[in-house]
């Protein structure tokens, strides 16, 4: 039998951790998430942290020598093409990381968390994408709560990802999170029970 691979995406802020830890709980489903990696891509003394460090100089690290998350993000969200070029050092990393851990589960069934799944082209590594979708206004709301970011932040951050309604037309399930959370879970058991590789 094939393996199940279910990535899962959306929009930031959408819900995809609460769709990932859902089923980690419920179904013990292994769960790989693409955020953990890229952090990983750029832990302290990693190569991928030296290059961006060479790029944008000293305000781009902390005093000890780790990622200065905001500065970073103040140059990559207001600026496409450095943002580009950061995602092709993490990207390939994240992707050897993924195809790492595919090979070596024993599991059957499985989940990627990939927020950029399709900007980064990793749609292959799955047999069935996942869409986690809210409204717009629900979306920006969310994030400026969450990270406690002003309204022209969080709209930089959403306009750096592929529109919902793109990602919704390539999906193979959409979960509409934009009423509760029950109504969201009720939806994550009816997709898992349709397998739609199989």
């Amino acid at each position: 039998m094939n393996k199940r691979i279910i990535g899962l995406t959306g929009g930031v802020a959408t819900g995809k951790s609460t769709v990932a830890n859902y089923l980690a709980s419920t179904q013990k489903l292994p769960i790989f998430d693409a955020d953990i990696y890229a952090r990983d891509a750029v832990d302290i003394g990693s190569p991928i942290l030296g290059r961006i460090a060479q790029r944008y100089g000293e305000q781009i690290l902390l005093p000890n020598g780790s990622l200065h998350r905001e500065n970073l993000s103040a140059i990559i969200f207001t600026q496409p093409e450095e943002r580009l070029w950061v995602e092709s050092l993490i990207h390939p990393y994240v992707l050897r990381r993924f195809q790492e851990a595919i090979a070596q589960s024993l599991s059957q069934e499985l989940m990627l968390v990939v927020p950029l799944l399709f900007e980064a082209k990793m749609t292959n590594l799955v047999t069935e994408i996942w869409v986690v979708l809210c409204s717009e206004s629900q979306q920006l709301e969310r994030l400026m709560q969450r990270n406690a970011l002003t309204q022209e932040q969080a709209q930089g951050r959403i306009n750096s990802q592929l529109s919902l309604a793109e990602k919704a037309a390539r999906a193979d399930v959409i979960l509409d999170n934009s009423s509760n959370p029950e109504s969201l879970l009720k939806q994550v058991d009816t997709a898992f029970a349709t397998n739609i590789s199989s």
